[in-house]
């Protein structure tokens, strides 16, 4: 089972709702969109491996 670190975010409310928006248009919760566009940016940047 994967362990998930649990942190407070404080994030700008326009920013939200897009996420907000993205998140419903891909039927995930707003959480795993932010990992999703988090782990996809990081590779991008070369700092994580691509799966």
């Amino acid at each position: 089972m994967n362990k998930r670190k649990a942190f407070p975010l404080r994030i700008d409310p326009k920013l939200y709702e897009v996420l907000e928006k993205w998140a419903q248009d891909e039927l995930r919760s707003v959480n795993a969109q932010i990992e999703i566009v988090l782990k996809e940016a990081a590779k991008k940047a070369g700092r994580m491996k691509k799966e």
